[in-house]
């Protein structure tokens, strides 16, 4: 059958309460009027490709050019430039809007009235515009501005919030509905346009009252390269909904700044597909930095009311094969947790959402199902998931309507707990009235201390990293402040520059996620759903001192700061003498190394790892100091050998790809299918491989290549289960490789045994479905170890079912080995994960230290 054009609904909106109920199942069947073809225009962003497309798609046009509200009110027109027509665009089997054809809609949705505002909020990785609507009754710039003060006031002066009259009377409550952020889950967009639409045209009173109170904020697409490849990952194959504690792609970082501008009370996720329709809340463990009592107030009974909308659809089993909502909080018992703050709704609960939910629609359309089922199977179930997420979404807006002061209240309540330093209140069933079933299993508390340090001066680990930290941190929206003097505080002294987290304040839940610890929560439940450990605090490479108490308070020589001092240096600057050494800790340090190598400076390796810089490269130093915020420090000593420019045959995951590149290594992508068919092995260095490369499955042409690569003193670094079976089939390394729990995860505890590669690293690494080493032959080296007893800080990692494979069995034993192999080819095996989703900076260099060390 033909593939219609894109289409604007044009179908008259009639009075009453329409917009704030379910449509019914039929709604999203018939076809109306169309767009205009997009217009071509020529340009390509910087991300583009080669051949000038970006991500598969045709050549993008240049950047919107956003046209601001002349007075600063609402509405904030922005004429979005069309980006070309995409016949390929995998939205369009599926009868839904392909990308190309949101900027036309978008533009003429704006013409409909005074209620629509359209703003372009980023780029994606493959460098498509990200949209955000803003829908809304009209507001002059004065009523825009006390918007903005009440906003304000409720974050940074929450108390005197809940007593300002104005507040309640007349602050918009702010909703987020967040789209698409899984690239092949398509329907939430489709579902968002309609409403837009809808709320645009309708002239019933309650819609009008539902505009005067509240501000809409729809992301129509927040993955535009998967909405367009078909593809759950973005442009940079990051799977987007698992990076918002370490914000590594551009999108993450739009959506977040969204949370942060916008403030929303109320969250909704659009995701698919689980049939019946999922609908948090979620199973334990609960994240214990939430307040939870009030989120769990709101969200589940918002998730009643969306249940409630879904059910009126009318969709039954044996009609359409759709199941009834499950909302896993009361009808499952583990499994779909909220314990990790990578996740979108857990995010924006920690920038005062109080209401915020996961939906999963139910009817599947991706992957094989996108392949194999016919294209009127596919329209009606794409139909029916487009309903259902409209469903959610009006079920929504009428509990925000309805809720509208309780919701400010506890989003308000929220903050002033974290400003005023009050402990969480428990939730049960007294608590949190009309919650059933809440037991002690759902019980998850922290208790925050009073402030962490960021030290500075002599003796403290990187500056380099203490600054990365503190720039996450502000970008987070968390307080920070530098002395500006010495200072004592619970019995230590700190110098003059080092930084200091009042957790007095608002947003408490999201700097105690980064700076914690963590938790270990492997004897709580048998299964999580994702990751259960992370410490930016233990992991990012930066000194952190936690203070449990402060006796009288907090009163420092101190002053708030918007970013980190600059850290880079060179001892005696461009005109001194002798000798530099950079340390090689962090990657901004290897990114600085390999900078140099590639200019043809000639660096040498010292002992300990760390790279010995001529005299003569001070101007270069300089320069990388000033760009890369590292620290060249003067020495006497010249090395043991020299360094290289190392270039990397990679088979590895996207986040180690992304790390590489942090570091500046360049990087060949191989695989299998790559070596099979033939690859130069004059353009690497050394071969590093944690996925996608199988030995066994080489050909014999490819052995043989490899085989000569390795024989010329070619390096490989093998990381993982793939990494360890390459090691055993190429019969490298005499080191028996022994997996962990496959589902382990976590920040654990590692003994360093210094050295080229684990030189200066930190005492702590994170691991993933861990593995260790045993029988070590003859010359081969255990250059870091699992830590006694059990090594476990914070995560999920319990014994397999037989007992084996749990963290006694891991304690003390090798965790990084290294040696030559037969051929002569250095090695080095991992079994932690270094570069984990972009995310354990501070473990990054141990990678990096190990390419060097391994490089031909």
């Amino acid at each position: 059958m033909g593939i219609p054009r894109p289409v604007l609904l044009t179908t008259a909106v009639t009075a009453g309460a329409l917009l704030l109920a379910p449509l019914p199942a039929t709604a999203a069947s018939g076809h109306a009027a169309q767009v205009p073809h997009p217009v071509r225009e020529k340009g390509a962003p910087a991300s583009a490709t080669a051949d000038g497309t970006a991500f598969g798609a045709a050549p993008l046009t240049a950047l919107t050019t956003p046209t601001p509200h002349k007075d600063g009110g609402y509405p904030r027109r922005t004429v979005l430039t069309t980006p070309p027509e995409n016949p390929a665009d995998k939205a369009i089997k599926l009868g839904l809007a392909p990308y190309h054809s949101l900027a036309p809609r978008l533009n003429a949705l704006q013409k409909l009235g005074n209620r629509v505002s359209v703003e372009v909020t980023g780029r994606s990785a493959g460098g498509h515009e990200l949209y955000l609507v803003t829908v809304t009754a009209p507001e002059s710039a004065h009523e825009a501005r006390e918007q903005d003060r009440m906003r304000e006031l409720i974050e940074n002066s929450p108390a005197a919030a809940a007593k300002d009259r104005r507040i309640k009377s007349s602050y918009k409550t702010p909703v987020f509905i967040n789209n698409n952020i899984h690239g092949n889950e398509w329907e939430g967009t489709d579902a968002a346009l309609k409403l837009i639409e809808e709320l645009a045209k309708a002239k019933d009173a309650r819609t009008g009252d539902l505009l005067a109170k509240n501000r809409i904020y729809l992301n129509v697409t927040a993955n535009p390269d998967g909405r367009i490849a078909g593809t759950r990952a973005n442009g940079n194959s990051f799977d987007l909904n698992r990076d918002f504690i370490t914000g590594s792609q551009p999108e993450t970082r739009a959506m977040r700044q969204i949370a942060i501008d916008k403030q929303p009370a109320v969250m909704l996720d659009l995701h698919g597909y689980v049939n019946g329709t999922l609908i948090e809340p979620t199973t334990p463990p609960h994240g214990e930095n939430y307040e939870y009592d009030l989120f769990l107030k709101n969200t589940y009974a918002n998730a009643l009311g969306m249940e409630k909308a879904v059910n009126d659809l009318g969709y039954t089993p044996e009609k359409d094969g759709v199941e009834p909502p499950v909302i896993p909080f009361r009808d499952q018992q583990e499994g779909w947790d909220d314990w990790p703050p990578i996740f979108t709704p857990q995010y924006m609960a920690f920038q005062g959402a109080v209401a915020s939910h996961t939906v999963e629609i139910p009817m599947r359309v991706n992957n094989a199902s996108y392949d194999t089922l016919p294209v009127e199977e596919l329209r009606r179930r794409s139909a029916i998931n487009t309903d259902v997420a409209g469903a959610a979404m009006r079920a929504t807006l009428t509990y925000t309507y309805e809720h509208r002061t309780s919701l400010i209240a506890d989003q308000i309540e929220t903050f002033r707990r974290g400003a005023a330093g009050e402990a969480q209140r428990p939730i049960s069933e007294e608590t949190v009235p009309g919650v059933p079933g809440i037991g002690p299993e759902d019980v998850y508390t922290t208790t925050f201390p009073r402030a962490y340090v960021i030290p500075a001066g002599e003796g403290q680990r990187s500056a380099t990293a203490a600054a990365r930290l503190v720039d996450h941190l502000i970008a987070n929206d968390v307080r920070v402040e530098r002395a500006v003097a010495g200072f004592r505080l619970a019995g230590r002294s700190y110098p003059a520059g080092s930084y200091v987290v009042d957790m007095h304040q608002s947003k408490r839940g999201i700097a105690n996620v980064i700076l914690s610890e963590g938790r270990d929560i492997s004897a709580d439940v048998s299964t999580m759903y994702d990751i259960s450990g992370w410490s930016l605090g233990l992991l990012w490479g930066a000194s952190v001192d936690k203070v449990a108490e402060a006796g009288g308070g907090l009163h420092l020589p101190s002053r708030t700061v918007n970013s980190a001092a600059p850290t880079g240096s060179v001892a005696g600057g461009s005109q001194g003498r002798g000798d530099l050494r950079l340390r090689l800790d962090d990657p901004k340090e290897l990114a600085a190394l390999n900078s140099l190598l590639a200019q043809g400076v000639n660096v040498r390796r010292a002992a300990d790892g760390s790279a010995i810089v001529p005299s003569s490269a001070r101007r270069q130093a300089v320069t990388l100091a000033d760009r890369y915020g590292v620290v060249f420090a003067a020495t006497k000593e010249k090395g043991t050998g020299a360094l290289h420019r190392t270039r990397v045959a990679a088979a590895v995951t996207p986040g180690e790809l992304a790390g590489l590149g942090e570091m500046g290594f360049e990087v060949v992508p191989v695989s299998t299918a790559v070596l099979n068919a033939g690859f130069d092995w004059s353009a690497a260095d050394v071969l590093y491989v944690s996925s996608g490369l199988q030995y066994s499955g080489l050909n014999p042409a490819a052995r043989e290549a490899l085989n000569g690569f390795l024989a010329g003193g070619g390096g490989v670094v093998g990381l993982g289960s793939a990494g360890a079976t390459f090691n055993t089939a190429a019969g490298l390394l005499a080191a028996k490789a022994v997996a962990g729990n496959g589902d382990a995860n976590g920040v654990v505890r590692v003994a360093n045994a210094g050295g080229p590669v684990t030189g200066g690293a930190l005492p702590h690494t994170f691991v993933y479905s861990p593995r260790w080493f045993t029988d070590l032959g003859p010359g081969v080296r255990a250059d870091q170890s699992y830590g006694t007893g059990n090594p476990v800080v914070s995560g999920h990692w319990r014994a397999n079912g037989g007992g084996t494979g749990g963290p006694t069995d891991a304690a003390g034993k090798a965790s990084i080995v290294s040696g030559t192999s037969a051929q002569g080819a250095p090695v080095v095996l991992f079994g932690t994960e270094p570069l984990f989703r972009d995310h354990p900076k501070g473990v990054f260099a141990q990678v990096g230290r190990a390419l060097l060390a391994s490089a031909k």
